[in-house]
């Protein structure tokens, strides 16, 4: 069997009397795209920097690719870069020093054509030169990106990646997280944007509470879910839904009506004939199976929002 990329064994940490992690197990295997969902105060973070060494748990181990966060610290750190969910960086320095200055923490001195393939690749080439602090927020997201990469580890954590940044450049850097995993790198992905983890994730966690809720592939958590939707939309504009079909109606706009059923106890047939027992007219239908953020929200009992991100 081969090694785990990482591999957490009953992780337990407090703050006082907040129990942040209540005995984590889980294992990211090597070249995975794993997502780790939760909502805020979950206990992600904290999971995270005990996985980067900058926790100490009180109890339980993590290893990176083997080594001992705690008793190897320097060998496990070298395997991961972390993309933070804040946005801190050096204002002193231009893009090209913060990136080399980075890599030359961890030893390496010469970068070679990684450090332009970086440049390249997260559209940062015609900044290499300015100031940190004459780059947007979306363009400084991009160096903590490359700053986290610059030595070349096998794992990479991105906490929030695109946090607060625009549609396009949130495109593009899926894009680029999913070349880096294509080639062999290990990410783990933190997100508040669910469709993003869907695209992306190959198996995903969702912690709450400090304790893992669920762990499974993405096709398996979505399986678990019964629930169906769906929309219909009546000729008139000012028809009532039944009142039989009440309990079913998740939401109504205009003509528009989503009704949303368990697949094992009804089925869109019978909803649609109990338009047509009460004269409704239906025009126009459409079906849908539960989403990610369905699941989550099963599991939770919270919305996933990326507005909540702090």
């Amino acid at each position: 069997m081969s090694q785990a990329a990482i591999s957490i064994q009953g992780i337990r940490k407090s703050f006082g009397r907040l129990q942040a992690l209540k005995g984590i197990d889980l294992e990211v295997q090597k070249g995975e795209f794993f997502g780790l969902l939760g909502p805020n105060g979950a206990g992600k973070s904290t999971l995270i920097s005990t996985i980067a060494g900058l926790v100490v748990p009180d109890g339980g181990r993590v290893e990176v690719l083997g080594h001992d966060t705690v008793r190897d610290f320097r060998q496990a750190r070298r395997s991961i870069g972390v993309v933070p969910q804040e946005v801190v960086y050096d204002p002193f320095f231009t893009v090209e020093e913060v990136i080399r200055n980075q890599a030359g923490y961890f030893g390496v001195r010469n970068m070679g054509g990684w450090l332009d393939e970086l440049l390249n690749a997260l559209e940062l080439d015609d900044k290499r030169d300015a100031n940190m602090r004459q780059l947007s927020g979306g363009m400084k997201r991009r160096v903590l990106i490359a700053q986290a990469l610059a030595h070349r580890p096998s794992i990479a954590i991105l906490d929030e990646p695109t946090a607060g940044v625009d549609v396009e450049l949130r495109h593009s850097l899926w894009e680029f997280a999913q070349r880096l995993n294509d080639e062999g790198m290990t990410v783990v992905l933190t997100t508040h944007y669910l469709e993003e983890a869907e695209e992306l994730c190959d198996r995903i966690a969702i912690i709450h509470h400090g304790e893992v809720q669920a762990l499974d592939t993405k096709d398996a958590l979505l399986a678990r879910d019964t629930t169906r939707s769906l929309c219909v939309t009546l000729a008139d504009a000012g028809a009532e839904v039944p009142e039989i079909l009440a309990p079913f109606v998740a939401e109504r706009e205009g003509r528009q009506v989503r009704l949303r059923f368990d697949k094992e106890e009804h089925n869109p047939v019978e909803l649609l004939n109990r338009f047509q027992d009460a004269g409704i007219a239906v025009t126009d239908l459409q079906t849908g199976s539960p989403s990610l953020e369905d699941v989550f929200r099963r599991l939770t009992g919270e919305q996933l929002s990326p507005e909540d991100v702090t």
